[in-house]
């Protein structure tokens, strides 16, 4: 572009056509041939563009689309890392990310996700965003920065590169005084399929969130919610992958002995026990680990074979699961016969 080529935001309008945001970084501008004193001028009062965060530029006077606001935050926040954000959002080079090391986070993630129970991204005055720690960026206008040490891999949704549901969800529960919108946000990663509970409590322990006393009430909810789910699909799969049936729900003690914990399936006859890990990491969880462990290898010398099971196991591979208690179940008549027990309803 020389002086003498009149300035009009067609060829800019051309580019960002097929629906894509019409928003554009200055210094995609400029290598566009658009010169910094000419994108002032389009962004001027009453002007055909205007400036939307710091050097990303909204091509058309009227409000942002969701979708614009969304790649003008990314924009925003990946600009100063000079590492080609695209001319227009989609125009990337094949494998290439289109936003290398940022991700939308938090509320707007989550709504990106699904959620029923968050805002719509319209209502959002600040849309979250992940950046590495080191990067130097303030929170201005729709952008709010979130640093982290450590990058998640981002999901790809609508074309908008987000932050997986677990880290979402904490990112979002950091700002949020409301024990029942904290609540409702954490049943519904549930509820909904998109995350086991382990997840979602990792994520809040390594955000420093489980001090907060409305969150520990609102993690309670959701692990019991959790436990719920894998007991019905634990029944749910000795039923239809034809099991025998245990007992359900009972503890072990030795004969006028100690007790030896609970146990959420048994098979008297064979000596096989099945355990639900429904537990995640918190930070006062060391003992409880502990305790597990122990428990579990002392009724292994008692000649009982326990089979431990993750949420996640049987909700994924269900068959996978019944296979092998079904083998420990059949290999249980080449074992030594295991300590009497006694076997009493919890």
């Amino acid at each position: 572009m020389t002086h003498n080529t009149p300035l009009s935001p067609r060829p800019l309008h051309d580019l960002s056509g097929g629906g894509r945001p019409r928003v554009m970084t200055t210094s995609q501008l400029r290598s566009h041939g658009v010169s910094t004193a000419e994108t002032n001028e389009q962004c001027r009062a009453g002007g055909p563009w205007q400036q939307l965060l710091p050097g990303v530029v909204l091509l058309h006077p009227g409000p942002p689309t969701s979708e614009e606001r969304l790649h003008a935050v990314l924009m925003y926040a990946a600009r100063e890392r000079g590492t080609g954000v695209p001319a227009q959002p989609g125009a990337v080079r094949p494998h290439a990310p289109a936003y290398p090391e940022v991700m939308i986070t938090g509320l707007a993630a989550l709504t990106l996700h699904g959620f029923s129970s968050t805002p719509p991204l319209p209502s959002l005055d600040a849309i979250d965003v992940l950046v590495p720690r080191l990067r130097r960026l303030r929170s201005t206008g729709c952008a709010r920065i979130v640093r982290t040490p450590a990058m998640p891999d981002p999901e790809q949704v609508t074309g908008v590169p987000v932050a997986p549901v677990a880290r979402a969800l904490a990112d979002a529960v950091a700002g949020l005084a409301d024990a029942g919108i904290v609540r409702r946000l954490l049943t519904e990663a549930v509820r909904g399929g998109h995350c086991d509970p382990a997840a979602v409590v990792r994520e809040l322990n390594q955000a420093r969130l489980l001090s907060r006393p409305h969150v520990v009430d609102a993690v309670d909810s959701l692990l019991a919610e959790g436990r719920a789910r894998a007991e019905d699909r634990l029944y749910r799969m000795v039923r239809e992958y034809g099991l025998p049936d245990p007992v359900w729900n009972v503890d072990l003690r030795l004969p006028g002995g100690p007790y030896l914990g609970g146990l959420d399936a048994y098979w008297p006859d064979q000596a096989v026990a099945v355990e639900l890990d429904t537990r995640a990491p918190r930070q006062d969880d060391d003992a409880l680990w502990s305790e597990y462990a122990r428990k579990r290898e002392h009724l292994e010398r008692l000649g009982i074979t326990v089979v431990h099971i993750t949420p996640r196991k049987l909700r994924d591979s269900p068959e996978q699961q019944a296979t092998v208690i079904r083998t420990a179940l059949m290999a249980s008549a080449d074992r030594e016969p295991a300590a009497y027990v006694v076997v009493l309803p919890r």
